[in-house]
């Protein structure tokens, strides 16, 4: 085994009962935190949640597998294995695919209200449905014994990563997927129920522009709250190319889009087509500071007030498509304000010009209306007797004019948000009742967030790693209390409610809000009873956890720098509102999330600082950190370092000289001797130089005890000595300084060429004498090179100036 790899094995040894202890130390935490977690066999990719509300069994879509986990009892969980046949793998293959693609990735799972549940996957790019039954979790067979498969097109994608949404309204299957092999064609459907009324968005890119689809609502209407008798409705939320803007770059937009449950599409126009497909866009906008969010993650539907549909709000986690660093915004949306867009103007491309502008006039009754019971008495009591230039219109003007605008309740730099779920916490406030909204975020590293939103307020916390980095979180599914957390490869449960989850002080004090307070006898946060007028805010009641600072305040730290370095200032994001920097004019800056680096040049002289919104916008932002940086001259010790670099160069060059002096005169010794034998003697010089290549024991080679034995290369330097030997040199070969640490210590210059070369004849003893003669003279002109040598200061093997390294 070669050195390098027994080292390598050693160190592994080493640090292995390291590693284990340390998963050891992270599992009791997590453990002791209230988390659990579940860890499965031989499955992956997990991308589907489907919760059974009444037995707590949660099924999972996964690759090649569906999974029913109980998640009251961490038991075995039993596994549904649907595989690809390996031919039907190959041929996908053989199209240009890869073979982790050429799987069946489970990306739908409904149930169907007769003990089966619907699961559909894109089974080797030819997307396939199966029914499971739920009493003995085994797929439907048919009588060849072969697993009852239907054609998935149009209800499942494709591709395992390609956008995808569907959701079940009244055991009708509604979808938002590609409908082609290459992912090029783009549909929302009515996927299933009676063949004639299976309908699907027009193929126009004013209806769908390269869309990415992210979530879907259905919205049932309440029979006792309804007296116009409108339709229910199905919500799809997507971010797509916009057509609307005239720009060199394509500009991605945010969209709800909306379609009628009792649509069946129209008689001539729009045959099985949507005739109620209408659009917006939703604005995602901080007005403090004009940033527009543009690019939709993913949206959380919510009921404020559980059992009216009229109270629904839509939650979106929303990033920038312009932004370079990591950020996200959660922005709200109510679907009071969504059915004002709806029912306001539309928008329309004029032709001749290429402007948008508002259409004139609207005809009756208004294109994309949902049916209700006016329209119904008018005798519209299907979609299917609408009039066609009712139906020309819709298809032409499928967008509306204005927009949903929401100002966003958090913005967060340097985090990418992947999930969302929300809790709502009815806390008082004096007199005041509100609702305390509890966001639970999770990120593309695998942590879950928990931000508490009182009004204008966003507090964050907790942040709570749960996955390792490299596992996104995919999944946040809500139940009695609990939060179930997925990502590809694991499930983790853990509680989402109760002041029990804030085990400081300060923490506590954080989630005051929520009407949680610490218990200074019980170490423990409980529930707060306040009293009518009573108001504390979270700063002074982080301030009696033992911190006497105030938050708002922080000293101005002193650093001395020096030209052309670069630093990192930190500043610590607390709350999840955005931070901002004051620093002196210059161009070499660069923001990095929340911190900043700085280039030192003449002008970096300054303080530096970072405020960050801590109690919303109302109020002045808090400084986080401050800096001073305080340009100076290089230290000492680097000009020490530079000159002695500068003499060690020096040195290089003069041994350099003298060794090629030497050379030279070692090459007219040998030529002088030649003369002096002869013709007689010329084969057996010959002879001789032939014999001396080949030998082993050359002045090159490290066993040679030789000039050349005691090398260093002259560019090696680490840790402020050479080759960190303390100013010792190691043993190298020819093209390299040589010294030791006593000076430049030569060999014995008397050669005995018996000794050297044993068993070879020599041509006389004449020429043996006059071959040692000329070695004498160089002898003794070595000599005298090894006395110069001597007084350089820097052959001594003293250790060079340490390197300095600035860090901040």
């Amino acid at each position: 085994m070669k050195p390098a790899t027994c080292l390598l094995c050693a160190l592994l040894s080493l640090c292995l009962p390291l590693l284990s202890w340390t998963a050891a130390l992270s599992s009791h935490e997590v453990a002791s935190s209230g988390v659990t977690q579940w860890e499965f066999n031989n499955v992956s990719n997990i991308s589907t949640f489907l919760l059974d509300q009444e037995t707590g069994i949660l099924y999972l879509g996964a690759r090649d597998a569906i999974v029913a986990v109980d998640t009251a009892n961490k038991l075995k969980s039993p596994k549904i294995e649907w595989n690809v046949p390996e031919e039907k793998s190959k041929s996908c293959v053989t199209k240009g695919k890869t073979v982790a693609d050429c799987n069946n990735y489970i990306r739908l799972l409904e149930f169907l209200g007769d003990g089966r549940i619907y699961a559909c996957g894109t089974y080797a790019f030819d997307p396939q449905c199966a029914f499971v039954n739920i009493s003995t979790f085994t797929l439907e067979k048919s009588e060849d014994g072969r697993e009852k498969m239907e054609i998935g097109k149009g209800k499942c994608p494709f591709e395992p990563s390609q956008h995808y949404t569907a959701v079940m309204a009244g055991g009708i299957l509604y979808t938002a997927t590609t409908s082609n092999f290459l992912g090029t064609l783009f549909d929302i459907s009515r996927a299933t129920g009676i063949e004639q009324e299976r309908i699907r968005t027009e193929r126009s890119i004013n209806w769908l522009s390269d869309p990415e689809f992210v979530s879907s609502a259905f919205i049932q209407e309440d029979h006792k709250s309804n007296p116009t008798g409108e339709d229910d409705k199905i919500y799809f939320f997507f971010t797509e190319v916009a057509k609307e803007y005239d720009l060199y770059t394509k500009v991605k937009v945010p969209r709800v889009a909306r379609v009628c449950k009792s649509d069946i599409g129209g008689m001539k126009t729009l045959q099985r087509r949507w005739t109620t497909f209408l659009k917006a866009q939703l604005v995602c906008e901080d007005r403090g500071s004009g940033q527009r969010f543009n690019i939709l993650r993913d949206v959380f539907t919510k009921q404020h007030q559980p059992g009216d549909p009229s109270s629904t709000h839509f939650y979106g986690i929303f990033s920038s498509q312009w932004e370079q660093e990591e950020m996200s915004a959660v922005c709200v949306y109510s679907l009071e304000d969504i059915t004002k867009v709806m029912d306001g103007p539309f928008k329309e491309l004029k032709k001749s010009c290429e402007n948008w502008m508002n259409p004139e006039p609207v005809p009756t009754p208004r294109p994309g209306q949902c049916l209700n019971s006016a329209l119904k008495a008018e005798g519209y009591d299907s979609s299917l007797k609408l009039p066609d230039k009712v139906l020309t219109f819709v298809r032409d003007h499928p967008l509306m004019e204005n927009s949903v605008v929401s100002a966003p309740l958090l913005v967060r730099s340097g985090v990418t948000y992947t999930k969302l779920a929300v809790t709502l916490t009815p806390v008082s406030n004096g007199n005041n009742k509100l609702n305390a909204t509890v966001l639970h975020l999770g990120t593309d590293h695998g942590e879950i967030h928990r931000i508490a939103v009182v009004g204008p307020n966003a507090t964050l916390l907790q942040e709570i790693p749960l996955f390792p980095a490299s596992e996104p979180i995919n999944n946040i599914l809500l139940y009695k209390g609990e939060a179930l957390v997925g990502s590809p490869n694991s499930l983790v449960k853990l509680p989402t409610e109760g002041c029990s989850l804030y085990p400081t002080c300060e923490v506590c004090a954080r989630a005051r809000p929520l009407g949680c307070v610490w218990r200074q006898k019980e170490a423990a946060c409980s529930l707060a009873i306040t009293e009518p007028g009573e108001v504390q805010s979270p700063d002074d009641l982080v301030s009696r956890c033992g911190r006497s600072d105030n938050r708002c305040s922080t000293e101005i730290q002193n650093l001395h720098v020096v030209e052309g370095l670069h630093i990192l200032l930190p500043c610590v994001q607390v709350s999840p509102r955005p931070c901002h920097w004051q620093h002196p004019p210059q161009r070499h800056i660069r923001r990095r999330p929340t911190d900043l680096e700085v280039r030192v040049t003449l002008e970096s002289n300054g303080t530096y600082e970072c405020f960050c919104e801590e109690a919303g916008r109302e109020q002045p932002a808090c400084p986080r950190a401050a800096y001073r940086l305080l340009l100076q001259e290089p230290s000492a010790s680097l000009s020490i370092m530079q000159a002695s670099s500068r003499h060690f160069v020096a040195g290089y060059i003069l041994f350099f000289i003298f060794g090629f002096a030497v050379c030279g005169l070692l090459v007219c010794l040998f030529h002088r001797r030649r003369k002096r034998r002869g013709g007689g003697h010329s084969s057996s010089t010959s002879e001789k130089g032939r014999d001396l290549l080949p030998s082993s024991d050359t002045p090159q080679s490290p066993s040679s005890g030789s000039l050349f034995s005691e090398a260093v290369p002259y560019t090696e330097k680490r840790n402020g000595t050479l080759n960190g030997h303390g100013g010792h040199m190691p043993d190298l070969k020819c093209g390299y300084i040589y010294a030791n640490s006593s000076g430049l210590k030569l060999p014995d210059t008397s050669v005995n060429l018996k000794e050297e070369f044993p068993g070879r004849e020599r041509a006389g003893q004449g020429e043996e004498e006059g071959l040692g003669d000329g070695l004498s003279e160089i002898g003794d002109g070595l000599v005298a090179l090894e006395e110069e040598f001597a007084k350089l200061h820097v052959l001594r093997g003293a250790p060079l100036a340490k390197c300095e390294e600035s860090s901040i």
